[in-house]
């Protein structure tokens, strides 16, 4: 039973303190220079010129002299800007077929009325308790004329099981008399998902397609393992090629620019531009994700 204080409100309702107040900005405080010390410290290094990065042990915390040096040599032969555009394209062209699937195959799976409804949900989440590792993955692309294609790296992996639950679960809390009223009005299904249910899912379609173009964008491994040719390399692969090897790839870039920068600075340089994009897009669809979230878990 909650205890009611002689104000009338109960203690999760009072005003806090000053000194609670105070607490909380410099515990607020400390979580947000630890979060930002790492981004400054890569964006800094970027930056920074080759002594200085010397002279700062391989890391600097604020350039004295900043240059634009190590992001004009890492664009300079080419390869970072092609693995750029690969990136953008897989990252919207996969993020809008993931999209369209799981948006066609939550509403089916969301409808009560459905043949083979159950026993197909069971399958989709046994794939999901159960997936077939790396081997078998591997030998379906080889065997289906995928390896070495960028299909590769959107086919295998077109449906999340887990957005498919959390955008059924939005679908199935849609109320049923809306359906019932475009049934009314002569809609099929396909009716009632273009009138219906997509007007009413602005906020799980933000998400889920957030989540979708984050994985596609980090889709370093897929690329590791089914693109043999290094000029489809997405970017994170070239990042972490730049990362590992210390050095930029084989182009030219190594021979005419790539020796007057530290290393550190140009693989600083490769991760903001990795990072970069993704977090310009956040903020547009941050205000989306707490509703279509709680809400596709609420029922599934």
């Amino acid at each position: 039973m909650t205890t009611v204080k002689p104000s009338g409100r109960p203690p999760w309702a009072e005003k806090p303190s000053p000194f609670t107040t105070a607490a909380k900005g410099v515990a607020l405080t400390i979580v947000l220079v630890l979060m930002l010390t790492p981004f400054l410290v890569v964006v800094s290094t970027s930056l920074a010129g080759s002594g200085e990065v010397a002279a700062n042990g391989g890391w600097v915390l604020w350039p004295e002299h900043p240059t634009t040096g190590a992001y004009r040599t890492i664009l300079h032969g080419g390869v970072v800007t092609r693995a750029m555009v690969v990136s953008i394209a897989l990252t919207v062209f996969g993020s809008l077929a993931s999209l369209a699937c799981t948006t066609f195959l939550a509403f089916a799976l969301s409808r009560p009325r459905l043949v083979g409804g159950k026993p197909l949900l069971m399958l989709i989440l046994f794939t999901f308790l159960f997936p077939p590792g790396i081997i078998p993955a591997f030998l379906m692309v080889k065997q289906t004329g995928l390896f070495n294609s960028y299909l590769a790296l959107a086919l295998p992996v077109l449906v999340n099981v887990f957005n498919l639950v959390v955008m059924r679960g939005f679908f199935q809390g849609i109320p049923e008399e809306l359906f019932e009223a475009a049934r009314l009005d002569g809609a099929g299904y396909w009716g009632q998902l273009r009138h219906v249910v997509l007007p009413l899912s602005k906020a799980v379609l933000a998400v889920v397609g957030l989540f979708y173009a984050v994985s596609y964008w980090n889709s370093w491994f897929t690329a590791m393992v089914y693109l043999d040719d290094s000029g489809k390399w997405p970017l994170t692969q070239v990042l972490r090629y730049y990362v590992i090897q210390g050095v930029s790839m084989a182009d030219p870039t190594q021979s005419e620019a790539g020796l007057t920068q530290a290393p550190q600075t140009v693989q600083m340089a490769v991760v903001v531009m990795a990072t970069v994009p993704i977090l310009l897009v956040y903020p547009f669809l941050q205000r989306f994700f707490v509703k279509g979230v709680l809400t596709g878990a609420i029922k599934s």
